[in-house]
């Protein structure tokens, strides 16, 4: 039986006792040598190639990893993301950051189907672009790529993307497991947290994804209470595959993430990736009796079997679907959703037929779409502000000054009546740091990482104050991959602040069309924007003497929450051109959960679109619970003047607790739920419900 053969039986029958059969089938056909090929990525010749040939792109083409020619067994081929397709010519879509402030996860899943067609065309069939590690800190350089600072928004997003890919035939791979959360540190920190905390806060959202039917993950670089997560066997084989039950393909980081290929292997590392490293040593470890062939086969039939449950689905996809019109459609939809409007004293929308208007900054006319390490995408153009501002109000006046200097800042805006400020990051400031082994002391300027401060740069103030101080219209536009602290540019007294963060190559056609009104608001922010630095978790850095981090049961809005401090602007805040309500927030209790059901009331004069967030916390509850926590949400459309109920089932299972204790997850007595248009505001509707003796989670 070759693979191909395996594929048309469990195709023809695609039971459980199907796949193990002819995935038995093909193993005892496959020599040592041949299942330990199975475990090994074999890149080394495609990086060379993608270096040399392609411009210093080192992943312009997939890497491979696996197969076996003799039976047809094909090679994982990856591709990276998240933000499109990192091989070539792709989209370039808004980073997740930017998506997941969109609370629309049928967006993602049409953004993953996107993704999906251009990976397939650029000759892949395995995207590890499913980047769910949580937010806990804004400094982290790598926030772009994920969904926000809150499980369960990263769980519905990350499902979201997981299911599209793999609808196409792909394989779907969410990452990092788990605890990923610092950059510059990411190869030698230490996370230490309690059972409670890695298992309510830091892995719901992998569980999410698992269960949505992802057939891979990628294990972490970092340390795990004292084990690096690809050598624990706690983490890969307990948690993972014991606990929540997955039954896919585990694959390393890229490069440093294995250290001791006993260790990895029997933890239930099954592919060291991109190349082979320390799993050139299974041969030699397999002949000492150091690894059974009990465990090679266990690692290569978890290979094969999910190859067969996603390679044979694969259609061909012509490369015209790259960059196609649709996709660059989807990017300006995506990035119009996801933009989050701060404040606004009715100086927007811009409705005048000829409107004077400065583009300023040091990003106004400069690409700036996110990170430039393992999930940057090469698409042929970006709009900038300046174009996008330009071709969008072709009746009025339209200049631009490309930098941070005063005075010609000044000089640039004098004839105009609104400045739109462009500042924030870009990939210098915050994104992946590759040259970090973990013991330097500092880092070269300039070459991304974690962010050296939550605020501003100086000179995006400096210039901020200076534009404010002429009496125009100050529109600021930031640009950046997660919160930032706004104390300065808020003393400055924009009339408006617009969060765009790395909004993809459509990003200046999407300010346009929400400064212009074409566009009506509605992104939401996924984070929680603090009025002060210390209001956040610590945070560890190159320049600390130690290596060691504790992350605690809160952050966020919950960190928050349990020490009563207000958000300057709270997770979920988000302004709109029109006026929306929430009202009669009713109850009922079903087997399944608790249905939660309210009015939704456009009460402004335009169309929009709003979030209704659903929180819930807990009474009479034996240990220390969050007062709030996010479990379900609903975007909706509504016309001027129109309302509409709303119903959302938050089910036992995304309320439940773990007790370290008994090992095992249980339901609180007393749930209060609450429910508005952001962390904050849904405190003012709530209703209390008991907990049915019979439930059973």
């Amino acid at each position: 039986m070759n693979f191909q053969q395996a594929a048309s039986c469990y195709a023809a029958n695609p039971t459980q006792d199907v796949l193990q059969q002819v995935t038995k089938q093909l193993l005892s056909q496959l020599t040592a040598r041949e299942k330990i090929r199975l475990l090994s990525g074999h890149a080394l010749g495609t990086t060379i190639r993608n270096i040399f040939l392609y411009r210093r792109k080192y992943n312009a083409t997939a890497y491979a990893a696996g197969g076996c020619k003799r039976l047809g067994i094909p090679a994982l081929l990856f591709t990276d993301g998240p933000r499109g397709v990192v091989m070539r010519r792709s989209t370039c879509f808004p980073v997740p950051m930017l998506r997941g402030a969109s609370f629309d996860d049928e967006l993602e899943s049409r953004i993953g189907e996107a993704i999906a067609k251009e990976a397939i065309a650029g000759g892949a069939n395995y995207f590890a672009g499913i980047c769910i590690n949580l937010l806990r800190h804004p400094a982290w350089g790598r926030a772009q790529e994920t969904y926000g600072e809150d499980s369960y928004l990263l769980g519905r997003m990350g499902a979201a993307l997981t299911v599209a890919v793999q609808k196409y035939g792909m394989m779907a791979c969410p990452k990092h497991f788990a605890c990923n959360s610092i950059e510059d540190l990411r190869f030698a920190v230490d996370v230490q947290m309690n059972e409670r905390t890695l298992r309510e806060v830091y892995l719901p959202h992998f569980q999410k994804c698992f269960d949505a039917g992802a057939l891979s993950v990628m294990g972490a670089y970092n340390k795990l209470n004292g084990t690096y997560c690809c050598e624990s066997k706690e983490l890969l084989t307990d948690i993972l595959r014991d606990e929540m039950g997955f039954n896919g393909v585990v694959t390393s980081d890229f490069f440093y993430a294995i250290y001791n290929a006993r260790k990895a292997l029997t933890a239930g590392c099954d592919v060291e990736m991109p190349y082979t490293f320390r799993y050139l040593a299974l041969p030699r470890l397999l002949r000492k009796g150091k690894i059974s062939e009990e465990t090679i086969d266990t690692a290569a039939g978890r290979m094969i079997s999910a190859l067969l449950r996603c390679v044979p689905n694969i259609k061909e996809v012509s490369r015209s679907t790259i960059l196609s019109c649709q996709h660059i459609a989807l990017a300006r939809e995506a990035a119009q959703k996801g933009m989050v409007l701060l404040k606004n004293e009715a100086v927007l929308p811009i409705t005048e037929k000829a409107p004077r208007i400065a583009v300023i900054g040091r990003y106004a006319d400069r690409k700036n779409w996110g990170d430039h390490g393992s999930s940057n995408v090469f698409s042929p153009y970006c709009v900038t502000p300046f174009k996008g501002v330009r071709a969008g109000f072709t009746g009025g006046k339209t200049v631009c000054y490309n930098g941070c200097n005063p005075k010609k800042a000044l000089k640039a805006a004098a004839g105009s009546d609104y400045l739109v400020v462009c500042v924030g990051s870009d990939h210098k400031q915050e994104g992946e740091f590759m040259f970090n082994l973990g013991e330097r002391k500092t880092k070269p300027r300039g070459v991304g990482g974690d962010r050296a401060s939550l605020r501003l740069p100086f000179e995006d103030i400096a210039l901020v104050e200076t534009l404010c101080k002429t009496g125009k219209k100050v529109i600021v536009y930031v640009m950046g991959g997660s919160a930032y602290v706004l104390e300065d540019i808020l003393k400055a007294q924009p009339q408006a602040i617009l969060m765009g963060f790395y909004a993809g190559l459509e990003g200046g056609n999407a300010l346009a069309d929400i400064l212009s009104g074409k566009i009506n608001p509605s992104g939401r922010l996924p984070f929680t924007i603090a009025e002060r630095e210390e209001d956040y978790p610590p945070f560890l850095r190159v320049s600390d003497d130690y290596r060691e981090i504790t992350y605690g049961y809160y952050h966020g809005y919950t960190l928050l929450d349990i020490e009563n401090k207000r958000a300057r602007f709270p997770f979920g805040f988000g302004l709109s051109y029109t006026d929306f309500v929430f009202e009669n927030l009713k109850a009922e209790v079903t087997a399944q959960g608790v249905a939660l059901c309210l009015t939704a009331r456009n009460i402004g004069a335009k169309a929009g679109a709003t979030v209704a967030q659903f929180y819930a916390g807990s009474d009479e509850a034996v240990a220390d619970r969050p007062l709030k926590q996010l479990k379900g949400f609903r975007r909706i459309e509504l016309a001027a003047g129109e309302s509409r109920e709303l119903s959302e089932l938050l089910l036992w299972q995304e309320l439940r607790f773990y007790d370290p204790v008994t090992r095992s997850w249980g339901l609180d007595k007393v749930y209060n739920f609450y429910a508005g248009a952001n962390s904050e505001q849904a405190m003012d509707l709530s209703v209390t419900v008991s907990t049915p003796e019979a439930v059973k989670i």
